[in-house]
């Protein structure tokens, strides 16, 4: 039985169409029976959007046999596939002088046009077992009967017969209506060989054709003139026509040639077999050269591709660089703010720079003893911070309250958060943006000193504030490689 399985895409797409899945090609209609062709118009450029001709192929498996032992003659069983199942036949091959002589019969086979519109005719292959097809001759039918005799020089191969438009094709299609099959005639002096080999998968031969319908054809008439009708045609929607015009052309000034009733009807075969042979040397020059021309097509879209994405990595880089200049100008100038602002809020009172934000300590002689007013002291130097902090936009200031130890926890925390609102309430009056400070109490908690002296007492007595905001808050550090 025989076996079709699709192969890879790259191996099997042999000219592919670009976007469009569905390629037509606009071609002219040819000229009818005994007009004269026009001349072609000018080669399309192809480019992205181009619609190709595209040629598919399938893999088919065959029985190869080899005769190369054979000392006399032998034969195989020809039997009909499921296109074909009532079909028979055989084949006697005959080694004479290193040549095997074929001679094959069927019968029963129904006409080819029965496979599809553009089938004709059958042809008998012979497959290689490393899978090259053979074309050993047409298979002419009268009343379903044919035979066919011929010289073959390979000494193994396998024989299947397949539905074809015209003799003269070079790859087999997978309308494949028999094969052969070993049988208790054959010689034991053969051996059995499976061979692969490629199909032309169906519908390749009407593509950016409408559906053919069977021709309608004068038995008065060669039959090899339809085959030439036929093989022209397709030729022309291959894109012949275009990318192989000369042999395209010499198969039309042939098929004209036919078409009349000068030379008689040998000479109307004679050329009607010529333009067939024509036809099909230019269907397979314009798929080879629309298969060179996509690959350029494809090779120069996967090189624009390269190129913009070059192009984008470029400009990617050029932002990043621009990015971290600056970043680089925002730190120096938010370093250059920090360091002045901390050289400001300094000379009034002592400032650091943390990881929170600059820490201005308010502590010394602040609040009396369980108090939350303001000396005139604290008063004054809150003054000139407000004054410093109000220039600055959009800084934040939180303003944290501190105790020592004396009385008991819960006092000591309502009485921080008295003095940092107080505190807040200042910095307002002194022009800070209301909305810009917050105010929070600590308790006796986060002493700076020891409790236990007035001193140390004293210190603790403070309120700190925390300025952050942009340009005063330094970044995160970045996490070690």
């Amino acid at each position: 039985m025989m076996l079709w399985k699709p192969l890879s895409f790259a191996a099997a797409v042999l000219v592919l169409q670009a976007q469009d899945p569905s390629p037509r090609l606009d071609l002219p209609k040819p000229a009818p029976a005994g007009v004269a062709e026009q001349t072609p118009p000018e080669k399309p450029v192809l480019n992205a959007a181009s619609a190709l001709y595209r040629v598919t192929l399938v893999q088919g498996n065959a029985t190869a046999i080899n005769y190369r032992k054979l000392t006399s003659s032998t034969k195989v069983e020809l039997k009909g596939t499921g296109l074909a199942p009532d079909a028979i036949g055989q084949a006697k091959i005959k080694n004479k002088d290193g040549h095997l002589r074929i001679i094959a019969k069927v019968e029963h086979l129904p006409p080819a046009s029965t496979m599809g519109g553009e089938y004709l005719t059958y042809v008998l292959w012979g497959v290689s077992p490393e899978g090259r097809a053979a074309n050993l001759g047409e298979v002419v039918l009268k009343d379903g009967h044919g035979k066919l005799e011929v010289t073959e020089s390979l000494m193994a191969f396998g024989l299947v017969v397949t539905a074809e438009p015209y003799f003269a094709v070079t790859t087999p299609s997978d309308a494949v209506v028999m094969e052969n099959k070993v049988t208790a005639k054959t010689s034991p002096q053969v051996e059995l060989v499976e061979a692969k080999f490629e199909l032309l998968q169906r519908g390749q031969y009407t593509r950016n054709m409408a559906a053919l319908e069977p021709m309608d054809m004068d038995p008065k008439k060669p039959f090899e003139l339809y085959q030439a009708r036929n093989a022209v045609r397709i030729a022309r929607a291959s894109g012949a026509e275009h990318f192989a015009a000369d042999p395209f052309n010499k198969a039309v000034t042939m098929l004209q040639q036919a078409e009349t009733a000068q030379g008689g009807k040998a000479g109307r075969i004679a050329s009607a077999r010529e333009a067939i042979q024509k036809a099909e040397d230019a269907r397979l020059v314009a798929v080879q050269n629309q298969a060179g021309q996509t690959a350029a097509l494809e090779r120069r879209l996967a090189e624009d591709k390269i190129e913009a994405a070059r192009k984008e990595a470029a400009q990617a880089a050029d932002a990043e660089a621009e990015a971290r200049k600056q970043a680089a100008m925002v730190q120096s100038e938010n370093e250059a703010l920090r360091s002045q602002l901390v050289a400001q809020l300094n000379a009034v009172l002592q400032t650091r720079a943390t990881a929170r934000g600059l820490i201005v300590n308010m502590s010394g002689v602040l609040f009396k003893t369980g108090k939350a007013t303001l000396l005139p002291a604290a008063r004054e130097k809150l003054a000139k911070i407000a004054g410093i902090l109000a220039a600055h936009k959009g800084l934040k200031i939180e303003a944290d309250g501190y105790t020592d130890s004396t009385g008991s926890e819960a006092f000591n925390q309502q009485l921080s958060e008295k003095r940092a609102m107080v505190t807040r309430d200042f910095l307002v009056q002194q022009g800070v943006p209301q909305d810009a400070i917050i105010f929070k109490g600590f308790g006796e908690s986060g002493a700076i000193a020891p409790n236990d002296s007035e001193a140390g007492r004293q210190e603790n007595r403070r309120v700190e504030l925390v300025v952050t905001g942009e340009g005063v808050t330094p970044p995160p550090a970045k996490p070690m490689p």
